[in-house]
């Protein structure tokens, strides 16, 4: 049965957005609205499976929405004598709102993007009768509204499936998952699949962070707090450094002719076991603990006799107590969110969310200005047609266009993705033909036409549930929706019919051709843009003179390594090196921020030697392209290797900082380098 086929879930979710829609339609009607096909088609667009992804969704459409018409009634009076302005005005207003809208890069751009079009849908069919357009706006925006709260009303409260159970889910799934992955890891269990597996842990990351803009939306009875969670990421992304730094040392040392101590290796058996064994909360803090004290206890001394074996050593024990420390505050954390007191659940907890802050993501000016470049230039080579031309149906055309290259802006490659969208119009077009010319005509009250509605409709819900279909079933709905003669009364001419069905397949188009031209980079374009910019921030941090954010460095490199991978598979190629170069360039960025902070606390003598080894790895970066890598200069190694020898005659903390940053640095920048010698030209 098709319902087995699709599962129960995803035709809940079809009956809903019907449900929703003829409530929509029905309220429009009631009130006299001349156009209530836009109420249900904004019905459709607002649907989410996660009720509070409705609502906040809701919530942005309305705010656009309403910005739109704003701009619509003051672009459009002032401008429609000087139809070249105003279309430089709507096509210029569309540009912002999507340069906006990507920079933001979270669920709230749609705020923008709506803002954007919206002024374009209420604008250009006004150019005709420029004197109505704060009614035309004022209907819209009561239709979309309504559209808006019935979508809302439906989805938040009949059977909801909310934010907060589908992400307490996955945080369980991912933390079993990081712990897993750090026991294979301290099982010395390294090969490609755990890569891979740990790389996940970026996408992870950023799917909590799309998430947590839902959750103050949520329908749940007890929310998690939105710090808690911020929270809980900082801790989550810490993870990936800590545990490739351990995994490298590890394998360093049984390179070498001494392997871990005995000591050493049964600690490492007894962290295993405990990420292996979630204890209730006091037992797990106790535990840990006692393998942190272990842990330092082992740490070979800090002193002027260091050696590199020794400081493999050191860098080894100290990152493990700082891996114990991250999975022990994730574990805390998890249970914060699963706790129906706002109080901490430990003490560690309370530091832990007095410090969490906004996640910082990275931002592409470049690729933004592009795409709104592009979408700026579309409507007006449109709008030069449609006048050129005096098509009545231009505007639509128009419209349809900037609208497709806005929805599709943040792709690489728009074109496949709108074309999608056009089979679907296709498709949406010839069932309107069908039901406004042969079945609507026959219908005489309501209930009868929800009844003839209703199949293409649920199959529509059913398919919008489905990623792999989401774009053609928008297309079907939307060309649909809009011309099948949903509106306050039936009728209309066939010529009509067909005009305003071509304007939107010309329109889609032309967004089809015009994205190839201006908004088209390219997978390959694309991940050399996301790791020169990640080698850009490594020069700039590397130079900076302040204290290092090192929670938002780590921040915005997971998150271009989430938009590196799929990229990289977009090319064919395995992309395993450019990601573990990119995982090698977090961890160098995180004893950069470790050097500046020494730099910063030290004294003037440990501050002249750590300034020439951040000018050198600075340099390094910035003379990097990506078709041509090279190596770092054999005077950076040198660099490294004089600080380590200088940081002998600092306190013994301080010493051991500076050992700590500098064995990090040299195995990340240096993994194949002699080991290191305390005195030059002595054998280690």
């Amino acid at each position: 049965m098709i319902l087995d086929r699709f599962g129960s879930r995803n035709a809940l979710f079809a009956v809903k957005c019907f449900v929703a829609a003829m409530l929509a339609y029905y309220i429009a009607l009631k009130i006299g609205l001349t156009r209530p096909y836009w109420a249900v088609t904004t019905s459709y667009i607002v649907a989410q499976p996660l009720a509070g992804a409705v609502l906040s969704k809701a919530v942005f459409r309305v705010a656009g929405t309403v910005l739109g018409a704003i701009a619509a009634v003051v672009l459009v009076p002032n401008l429609v004598n000087a139809p070249e302005l105003l279309s430089l005005g709507l096509a210029l207003w569309l540009g912002l709102c999507l340069y906006i809208s990507l920079l933001d890069r979270t669920p709230r751009a749609y705020l923008f993007l709506l803002a954007g079009y919206t002024a374009s849908i209420i604008g250009f069919p006004s150019v005709n009768a420029p004197d109505a357009i704060f009614t035309t706006a004022a209907l819209r925006v009561q239709e979309i509204t309504i559209g808006i709260l019935c979508g809302s009303l439906v989805h938040g409260l009949i059977f909801p499936q909310t934010v907060t159970a589908t992400l307490l889910a996955r945080i369980d799934a991912i933390l079993a998952d990081a712990e897993r992955w750090s026991r294979d890891s301290l099982a010395g269990a390294s090969d490609a699949a755990l890569d891979r597996d740990r790389r996940r842990l970026a996408l992870d990351i950023n799917d909590l962070h799309q998430l947590s803009i839902h959750l103050p939306f949520d329908t749940a009875r007890l929310l998690p707090r939105v710090r808690t969670l911020r929270a809980l990421q900082a801790e989550l992304s810490m993870l990936l450094p800590l545990a490739s730094a351990v995994d490298d040392r590890i394998v360093e040392l049984k390179r070498g002719a001494d392997a871990p101590r005995p000591e050493a290796l049964a600690l490492i058996e007894d962290v295993r076991l405990w990420l292996g064994d979630p204890l209730p909360v006091a037992e797990r803090g106790a535990t840990a603990d006692r393998l942190i004290a272990r842990a330092s206890a082992l740490e070979p001394p800090a002193d002027a006799t260091v050696i590199w074996r020794d400081a493999l050593r050191l860098s080894l024990l100290a990152r493990l107590a700082e891996l114990i420390d991250a999975h022990r505050n994730a574990r805390d954390l998890r249970d914060q969110m699963r706790s129906p007191s706002r109080a901490p659940v430990t003490p560690a907890v309370a530091r832990l969310l007095a410090r969490s802050a906004r996640r910082p993501l990275h931002r592409d000016r470049g690729i933004a200005l592009r795409a709104a470049a592009g979408t700026t230039a579309t409507i007006l080579l449109g709008c030069i047609f449609w006048i050129g031309t005096g098509w009545a149906d231009g505007a639509g055309a128009v419209l349809i266009a900037g609208v497709c290259c806005a929805l599709f802006g943040n792709s690489d490659d728009p074109a496949p993705a709108i074309m999608a969208f056009f089979y679907g119009t296709v498709i949406g077009l010839v069932l309107a033909a069908v039901y406004a010319f042969a079945i609507l005509p026959r219908v005489t009250d309501f209930v009868t036409l929800a009844a003839v509605l209703a199949p293409p409709m649920l199959i529509g819900g059913m398919f919008l549930a489905r990623p792999s279909t989401l774009l053609i079933t928008l297309g079907a709905l939307l060309g649909g929706l809009n011309t099948v003669g949903l509106n306050d009364r039936f009728g209309g001419s066939f010529d009509a019919f067909l005009n305003g069905g071509i304007a939107q397949l010309v329109g889609t188009l032309f967004a089809v051709v015009t994205v190839g031209l201006f908004q088209t980079i390219g997978a390959d374009t694309s991940a050399r843009r996301l790791i020169r910019a990640g080698w850009r921030e490594l020069a700039l941090r590397s130079d900076a003179p302040g204290r290092p954010d090192a929670a938002g460095w780590v921040a915005r490199m997971l998150d271009r390594i989430g938009l590196l991978a799929p990229r990289l598979a977009l090319q064919g190629e395995d992309p395993g090196k450019p990601l573990l170069d990119a995982l090698t360039d977090l961890r160098v960025g995180v004893s950069i921020g470790e050097l500046r902070q020494l730099r910063i606390d030290g004294s003037t003598t440990e501050a002249g030697l750590i300034t020439p080894v951040l000018q050198g790895v600075g340099a390094h970066y910035r003379a990097l392209r990506p078709d041509q890598p090279a190596p770092p200069q054999p005077d950076l190694l040198a660099g490294i290797d004089r600080a380590m020898r200088g940081f002998r005659t600092s306190t013994p903390g301080r010493h051991r900082s500076g050992i700590l940053a500098l064995t990090s640095l040299r195995r990340n920048l240096f993994p194949g380098a002699p080991a290191y010698q305390p005195e030059a030209g002595a054998a280690a």
